[in-house]
This record gives C-alpha cells, structure tokens and sequence, in this order.
C-alpha cells in the first residue's frame, strides 16, 4: 500500500501533521449538527503553511447540508483560488463525547478534493484516522476516490 502511510499514534505522525490534525479537531466545535450530532472538523493547509478550518453544517432539509471538508475546500476556491492545497485531515467525534472517531470523508468530498488536486496540478495529502486507531495519510486524493469522474469523462 505504497499510497497510503499508516501511524499507530498521533504522536508519529511529524508536528506539521500533528497540528493540522488539532486544527481540525477545534474547527469540529463550530459544527452546527443538531440533527445527526456527528460533530466533524476539517483542517486544509495551503502551501503557503496557511490553515483553513471547515466543519459540517446541517439544516433540517438534509440535502441542504455540508460536509467539514467541504466548506473548507469551497471557502479556499473562492477565497484563494491561486493557492494550492497541501494537506487536508479530517476529524470527528459524536456530541457530548470527548474523544474523537475513526471517520473519512464521503464520495463527494472525495470527489471535490479530486477536483481540487486535479485544478492545481498537485498532490492533495488526506490525513485521517481509521477504524483500527491508527493515523492514515493517503498520498493523494485521487487513491482515495478509484474510478473517479473528471474532466476526461465528459
């Protein structure tokens, strides 16, 4: 699995990493998710070492709703459309609960951050935590999404 680096802990993943994963973890508190109470955070450092936070927001016509990842990567491409995206990771934990689950980010979000490394010509690394504990660092977006749709399939 030469496309994906595993970690037993968070303290081996390197302090750039570790902090991005904490970065996500505090944008999990401005989760708005009264329905689902899935409170998830999303972390997104630009290659300029800026951080971008995102977190699901729900409404009560489901469909209407966005994931974490989501709202960070849209708020980049409108935000900062000439800056690339280095690493994005992705935290979650239930409300009321204080430690954080193994979690990873749906098709479409899969899909949006394909367009997103595909748009800026470079490798999008996706950091989060599987269901056995350990840290995963998928190299790219697009291992994480196989048989995807892109501009080719248009």
């Amino acid at each position: 699995m030469e496309n994906f680096q595993f970690f037993s802990r968070i303290s081996d993943l390197n302090k750039k990493d570790q902090d991005l994963i904490y970065s996500a973890q505090k944008a999990s508190e401005s989760s708005y998710s009264p329905y689902s109470r899935y409170r998830v955070g999303a972390a997104v450092r630009l290659t300029d070492d800026q951080v971008i936070h995102g977190s699901n927001q729900e409404n009560a016509s489901y469909p209407a709703g966005l994931c974490a990842e989501r709202v960070a990567l849209f708020h980049i491409g409108s935000s900062y459309p000439n800056k690339k995206i280095e690493s994005l990771a992705t935290v979650a934990k239930r409300a009321g609960e204080s430690d954080f689950k193994p979690v990873s980010p749906c098709g479409v979000c899969r899909q949006v951050m394909l367009e997103f490394e595909l748009r800026q010509k470079t490798p999008i690394r996706v950091i989060l935590q599987a269901n056995d504990g350990r840290w995963v660092i998928a190299q790219n977006a697009q291992v994480m999404l196989p048989f995807s749709f892109g501009q080719d399939s248009l």
